[in-house]
């Protein structure tokens, strides 16, 4: 894939948008797997990782934050629900084809496929990833779980 310009590689959501945009640039098939959520890092550079996603029905993540990272997801097909923690709630945002969002480091979520049709979605990270805490929703509290490490947890 060519090289964005400098302006473009800023911007987490344009770097995701331009992955998305050839998936047959991608070094590794995209795939889809019954027994759970498939990813693959597509690229690691020196200020940031995109890695794809795939989500069948009914499939998503724990509640987790990326371990001070900022981030930017772009769904390419499918519709992902992305929740939030607003007031001691999970808040839903539904997001489609074609429809990102740019995150802090401090971004905790739950993202999920709850709809009839597979999805495929792109996540750029800056730093790359090596740590995502896991958290339960306790009193309307966040509550960290678990603190999963790079080359361990995945």
């Amino acid at each position: 894939m060519p090289a964005l310009p400098v302006s473009e590689r800023s911007d987490l959501l344009a770097v995701a948008r331009r992955w998305a945009g050839d998936p047959g640039s991608w070094p590794v098939p995209l795939r889809f797997d019954p027994a759970s959520r498939w990813y693959a890092r597509l690229a690691a550079d020196v200020d940031h990782e995109v890695w794809a996603l795939s989500w069948l029905p009914g499939q998503g993540t724990d509640l987790h934050d990326h371990g001070g990272s900022s981030g930017a997801f772009l769904v390419c097909s499918g519709v992902l629900t992305e929740e939030t923690v607003s007031g001691g709630r999970l808040r839903p945002h539904l997001l489609d084809a074609g429809s990102g969002r740019r995150f802090g480091p401090r971004h905790v979520h739950v993202v999920t496929n709850r709809h009839a049709e597979p999805a495929v979605s792109v996540h750029v990270y800056r730093p790359a990833l090596r740590r995502m805490t896991r958290y339960h929703l306790d009193g309307g509290r966040l509550r960290a779980a678990e603190v999963a490490e790079a080359g361990v947890a995945w």
